[in-house]
């Protein structure tokens, strides 16, 4: 039988303009989770490219100590200068197998090691279009964390939290998680998949106010769904035009870029009110269960019974399954 092991070396690498918040939701969850451990299970070492980092001097990373897990700590925002001997280092770590996750622009070295080739990552909103130009070989998501084997990618800000509290509820059980969710006050703890608020000006721009007023009567019109000829009409465009504008900007075409808004509301609503099935299907402007309950399989890949069964406020992400779990012990 595998002995226990005594202790979990974590490295805490700051990057030059990297976030204080960041490291401080990691740090401080890491100290907490050995309090309720009651040992010093993760011992953390905060390392610098170059010797200097935000939090002043610590020892750069080529003369840290092994680690287990590697936090590659960034900043939501500020950008990242190519350094090829962190990316080679990165490599060599990955390759030894140091579990690593990147948090915010803690992705860019991973990008440039050649490290996220072929894989799901994500960043924060407000990147991923520059990201998609840069990295065209990586699959950026607007989730709020993406899980790759041995590499974790998260967009940073809040999302550090929910990343963290999955991380550690995988890493040890699913108590730790719940006591460290109650202790810092989190409310619910958000899934892998769980989408980041994207503000349609800010993917679009504001070049475009026909399809933002189209959008916006969209959202306005859950219930009674407009239909796309009454969509243009209200806009004042075309079908055709109004349907190219929802391609080139949204990637869709106006009947499905609806659907997937009032399926994501009927999503919310069974996940966060007591309202049957039957009025979340109403509400949602489905006219029958049966319709209803066959679109939403057919989206989700399980029914809306199936959806308000798993949880009353949390949907488990495929690799991170105790995120369920500790939603039912925290509600």
């Amino acid at each position: 039988m595998p002995e226990t092991p005594t202790y979990h070396p974590v490295g805490l690498l700051l990057l030059p303009q990297a976030s204080l918040s960041h490291y401080g939701q990691i740090a401080e969850l890491l100290l907490h989770a050995n309090r309720i451990l009651e040992r010093p299970y993760y011992r953390q070492q905060v390392l610098s490219v170059g010797g200097e980092c935000v939090l002043g001097r610590a020892p750069d990373y080529l003369a840290s100590a092994k680690v287990e897990t590697l936090f590659l700590i960034g900043d939501l925002l500020a950008q990242v200068a190519a350094d090829a001997m962190l990316e080679r280092w990165l490599l060599q770590q990955s390759k030894s197998g140091v579990q690593i996750l990147a948090i915010g622009t803690g992705i860019i070295p991973l990008a440039n090691a050649g490290l996220l080739k072929g894989k799901r990552a994500c960043c924060h909103w407000s990147s991923i279009e520059d990201l998609r130009v840069t990295y065209p070989d990586v699959t950026w998501s607007h989730h709020l964390f993406e899980a790759e084997q041995q590499l974790l990618t998260c967009a940073g800000g809040a999302s550090t939290t929910d990343l963290m509290l999955s991380w550690l509820g995988q890493q040890q059980d699913l108590d730790l998680a719940v006591h460290l969710s109650e202790w810092f006050l989190v409310e619910r703890m958000r899934p892998q998949d769980a989408q980041q608020r994207i503000p349609l000006k800010a993917r679009i721009g504001t070049s475009q106010p026909k399809l933002i007023e189209a959008v916006t009567l969209m959202e306005t019109n859950i219930e009674e769904p407009l239909s796309p000829d009454d969509l243009a009409y209200h806009v004042g465009l075309s079908r055709r035009h109004l349907e190219r504008l929802f391609k080139k900007h949204l990637d869709s075409v106006p009947s499905r870029f609806y659907l997937q808004l009032r399926l994501d509301k009927a999503r919310q609503m069974l996940r966060d009110t007591d309202r049957s099935i039957v009025e979340v299907g109403m509400a949602c402007g489905f006219s029958s269960a049966s319709h209803f309950s066959t679109t939403y399989r057919t989206h989700f890949n399980l029914t809306p019974r199936q959806e308000r069964g798993r949880a009353t406020h949390v949907e488990s992400a495929p690799s991170w399954s105790h995120s369920v779990a500790i939603q039912r012990r925290l509600d």
